[in-house]
């Protein structure tokens, strides 16, 4: 089978490599030359693991184009894999969608046979069977669900993790016109996930809302943790780890996604769980719930400042670790590390940060009120105070084989990559959500005694 993917950004590449890399022929459409070019060159056009290797060992069944006649009119079927930014109330926009649809619709009105168009971009509930079917249909003169097929396919997936979750997904989500619809597009996801991941396919709306609630509900438990964590502050004795440990081995809730660290961040999590609130405005619901995990998350870098300000002096240097918003991505959406950074710099303290992916995208975000490092031993050493807000391999490999110096550091290690006991004696380790770490004074012996909740 012939495929084609419009769009060839962080999702749409990974995916005509994953196609290519199970036998199918694809054809990668994009309006930027410099995509099409890094494709038929073989080469990645955005960084993501393990999609240099697929593209190099599947070159011969992949080309890329600007032209549209060409991929869809050898082709099968096409996805649509182009962005849907927030509008200023919330919900998704259909622009980029609605164009790559005028665009295949008018190949497909002369193109004998029948074609399935997928759209893989989230979408707001009722806008896959409302105003793109409608445009669909219109500009190609045949009628989805009989000249046509048309399913919604959005994939639960993570920037620096795309190619696992194509080919390792939990399930595959589809919304279909019709059953022949959804029987060719769930022949070729059978192709990359295999005979096992559970498929569940239903209507536009119902898939629409699936998407939209799977991340709500993710954020949901992430912003419980944080406000666990938050109570654990303050409460005397008390340490989130230990608590989420527990609670997450009832099978009802579950350990993923249970831990207090930092808040959410990236292009999918905040804006899924603003969409959700809206959604559920629009029908006339006060989604609470989702309202409630936005103000928590949106807290979290105040209550990171408020810990660096209570255990640091207005001299004191601090070093961040961490400014995308996920290892294995340098990506800086709504990145927690970046809002940290840039709080402290305008609450006057001096900031030096690092990242071993973001730190060009966070030297145009930042500005010169944060200096960046080139390593992480060169923004430890610089610094009084060290936060760790993203949990890089690079880092925990850097405190573990760092002799240290004689120079006294408070270490306020969000996500616990320094194990109980670690690192050289001039470091003092604190882990927000643990009362007892947080509550030791200044002059508290180095490295008292942290508790991990997996030790």
């Amino acid at each position: 089978m012939n495929v084609s993917v419009v769009g060839l950004g962080k999702l749409g590449a990974p995916l005509v490599a994953v196609l290519a890399s199970k036998g199918l022929s694809v054809y990668g459409i994009d309006v930027n030359p410099d995509a099409v070019a890094h494709i038929n060159a073989g080469l990645a056009p955005v960084q993501e693991p393990q999609l240099q290797e697929l593209l190099h060992a599947n070159s011969g069944r992949i080309r890329a184009t600007s032209d549209w006649a060409t991929a869809i009119g050898e082709t099968e079927a096409t996805y649509i894999i182009v962005p849907t930014p927030s509008g200023a109330d919330g919900a998704f926009r259909n622009d980029y969608v609605l164009s790559a649809i005028e665009e295949i619709g008018r190949v497909l009105a002369h193109k004998p046979g029948y074609h399935l168009v997928v759209v893989n971009s989230t979408t707001m509930p009722g806008a896959v069977g409302g105003p793109i079917r409608d445009r669909l249909e219109a500009i190609s003169g045949k009628r989805v669900g009989h000249d046509i097929g048309l399913c919604y396919n959005p994939e639960f997936i993570a920037l620096g993790n795309v190619i696992e979750g194509l080919l390792r997904p939990d399930f595959v989500l589809i919304g279909e016109s019709d059953a022949r619809a959804g029987g060719m597009l769930e022949e070729i996801c059978r192709r990359i996930v295999g005979p096992s991941v559970p498929v569940c396919r239903m209507n536009f709306v119902n898939a629409e809302l699936t998407k939209i609630s799977v991340n709500t509900y993710v954020t949901t438990k992430i912003s419980f943790a944080n406000m666990l964590g938050e109570i654990c502050d303050r409460l005397p004795g008390a340490d989130a780890d230990v608590v989420t440990a527990a609670i997450g081995r009832d099978a009802r809730i579950g350990a993923k996604y249970l831990r207090g660290a930092t808040g959410y961040g990236g292009p999918c999590f905040p804006r899924d769980t603003i969409a959700f609130s809206t959604m559920a405005q629009r029908v006339g619901v006060e989604a609470s719930l989702a309202a409630a995990t936005h103000e928590i998350n949106e807290r979290q870098v105040e209550r990171l400042t408020g810990i660096v300000a209570e255990h640091t002096g207005p001299g004191d240097r601090i070093a961040v670790l961490g400014l995308s918003y996920k290892p294995d991505t340098g990506v800086i959406e709504r990145s927690q590390g970046i809002m940290l950074a840039a709080a402290l710099a305008r609450s006057g303290r001096e900031v030096v940060a690092h990242d071993p992916l973001a730190i060009e995208a966070a030297r145009a975000a930042l500005g010169a009120g944060v200096s960046l490092a080139a390593s992480p031993q060169e923004a430890v050493e610089m610094a009084d105070a060290v936060i760790v807000m993203v949990p890089w391999p690079e880092y925990k490999e850097f405190f573990a084989s760092w002799p240290g110096d004689e120079r006294p550091r408070l270490i306020i290690d969000c996500w616990r990559v320094l194990a109980a006991g670690s690192g050289p004696p001039s470091l003092r380790v604190m882990h927000p959500g643990n009362n007892e770490s947080l509550a030791a004074a200044p002059g508290a012996a180095p490295n008292a005694a942290v508790v991990n909740a997996a030790d």
